[in-house]
């Protein structure tokens, strides 16, 4: 079986391994040779990164027509109401479509690390916490939802993907996934109909 890495990337780094600018990259926290990210986080995101040398397991994972889900945790601006909640469980029109409806739950803070720099605060304007699941992967998708409703995101960590978590990974760790974990990513894939 192929060798699968979970990294808990922090936020401001690049889902790359350079970059001629000198910003952090994956080469900061991860020192595996010849792996690739399945799918990206962007440089503002923090969370779940799944690093495999398997070209067709690494395109079943990132390809959102595979519908793997994944799961987020968003810090939005406002206190969240039913009738945007319900808008994404719906799907949101985006200028390149409308997404897949969502799982969508309005959470407590989740024990998780302090983020360096802080979100800005405002005493004024209060915050929600919600734990977002979708099946695809659109450009910048889950900023873009939350703000189609009304709710800008302010933090936001992919916790999962599929099975997957990052329970146990502090930013910037990382660990090979075992056997059967990976034949649980897999089992999750095939009862997809993706791979066989």
């Amino acid at each position: 079986m192929s060798d699968v890495y979970l990294l808990n990337k922090p936020f401001g780094v690049l889902t790359q391994f350079t970059d001629r600018d000198g910003r952090e990259t994956l080469a900061d926290y991860f020192n595996v040779k010849d792996v690739y990210a399945a799918g990206r986080l962007d440089r503002d995101s923090e969370g779940l990164l799944v690093l495999t040398s398997d070209g067709t397991l690494q395109h079943h994972i990132a390809d959102p027509r595979h519908k793997l889900s994944k799961t987020y945790w968003v810090q939005v601006e406002g206190q969240i109401d039913p009738g945007a909640l319900a808008r994404l469980e719906r799907g949101v029109m985006l200028k390149d479509g409308k997404t897949r409806p969502a799982k969508v739950t309005v959470t407590e803070h989740p024990q998780i690390w302090d983020r360096t720099p802080p979100i800005r605060y405002r005493a004024s304007i209060p915050t929600s916490w919600i734990e977002l699941i979708i099946s695809e992967g659109k450009n910048r998708q889950v900023r873009r939802m939350t703000a189609a409703v009304g709710y800008p995101t302010l933090r936001l960590i992919r916790y999962a993907i599929g099975p997957l978590t990052i329970d146990g990974l502090a930013p910037g760790e990382w660990r090979m996934l075992e056997q059967t974990d990976l034949r649980k990513l897999k089992a999750s894939i095939i009862e997809r109909g993706i791979i066989s």
